[in-house]
């Protein structure tokens, strides 16, 4: 005899299963809204633009890129979690919203395995440390010998507290043994006027901001933090090779859907999001912002997120940072 409770949940069963085909037979039936956890016209918010827009062409749809930022990007994060399982609400983040952020506040705002699936990674890209032309240090190892005679005296400047530019100063920190002191402020651009201005001496900052002010001789380079040096830098060693152990440092961006999309739309969307980024409109600007766009499954890109979330899990807790 089969229980009525056993029929009941075998009809709901079929019910969900049901639901979910025919969102994914259906996808995508109206614009499909990419939320940006931050002000418009920062990195995130130009690489999601940059890539709607031959998007909406290959997928039918448009898209429509909508700027719900704060609190770190948790309120667009948060907005995204809850909405409708079905493609069409899409999560474009970076590793400061996406990785950091739960990390940091235990989840309290949101589960990054528990209230989305990865879709795609838009981008990758290194930092660069940097501190103003008249620091007496030219390289990373002559930078490390000036803060151990000097320590508690130098400054370091970041986009604020759990931006990755003051976890990338942080795990030099740890690497390196040096004493130097966080001065958090709102953005980039706050950051590098204080530089000039003595307030701070030095920043790890994104090669595609850093790039210019480096060229004009306006910050000194003094090393990346990838695996690799840059072709756009070719002379700049990287923090391996400067002789900080087990340094590597990558930024991305990255498009998530809530948890319990069906895996057929989530396949589609990064089929198409991968298609979008090889047109020629988009990869010509990705190289002017040095940019990386080596293409992922969905599969991929949540392996690598597990492995950023284990590796600032670490840095959070060996630097005792916390969000007040």
């Amino acid at each position: 005899m089969i229980s009525r409770r056993a029929l009941l949940a075998a009809g709901a069963a079929c019910g969900t299963a049901f639901v979910t085909k025919a969102r994914a037979q259906g996808f995508p039936d109206h614009p499909i809204h990419m939320v940006v956890p931050f002000a418009a016209g920062g990195p995130v918010d130009v690489m999601a633009r940059l890539v709607a827009q031959p998007l909406g062409g290959i997928i039918g749809q448009p898209v429509v890129v909508e700027n719900r930022g704060g609190a770190s990007g948790g309120i667009g994060s948060k907005i995204v979690a809850s909405a409708e399982p079905d493609g069409h609400t899409l999560l474009c983040g970076n590793i400061s919203s996406l990785v950091i952020q739960p990390i940091m506040t235990n989840g309290r705002d949101f589960d990054l395995f528990k209230s989305f699936v990865p879709v795609a990674r838009l981008s990758q890209n290194v930092e660069v440390l940097a501190v103003s032309p008249d620091f007496p240090a030219n390289t990373v190892r002559e930078l490390v010998v000036y803060a151990k005679a000097h320590p508690g005296q130098l400054n370091y400047g970041s986009g604020g507290v759990g931006n990755i530019s003051q976890l990338a100063a942080e795990l030099f920190r740890l690497r390196t043994g040096i004493d130097i002191v966080h001065v958090p402020f709102k953005g980039a651009s706050e950051v590098f006027t204080a530089i000039l201005g003595g307030q701070v001496q030095m920043y790890f900052g994104d090669i595609g901001g850093m790039l210019p002010l480096i060229r004009e001789k306006r910050l000194k380079a003094l090393a990346l933090s990838g695996a690799t040096r840059a072709h756009e830098l070719p002379d700049l060693p990287t923090m391996i090779e400067s002789g900080v152990p087990d340094y590597q440092v990558s930024t991305f961006i990255g498009v998530m859907a809530p948890a319990g999309t069906p895996a057929a739309v989530v396949t589609r969307l990064n089929r198409t999001i991968n298609q979008s980024l090889g047109t020629p409109e988009v990869t010509a600007v990705a190289a002017k912002l040095n940019a990386d766009l080596t293409l992922l499954s969905p599969e991929d890109f949540g392996a690598f997120l597990y492995r950023e979330y284990d590796k600032w899990s670490d840095v959070v807790r060996g630097a005792g940072i916390k969000i007040e």
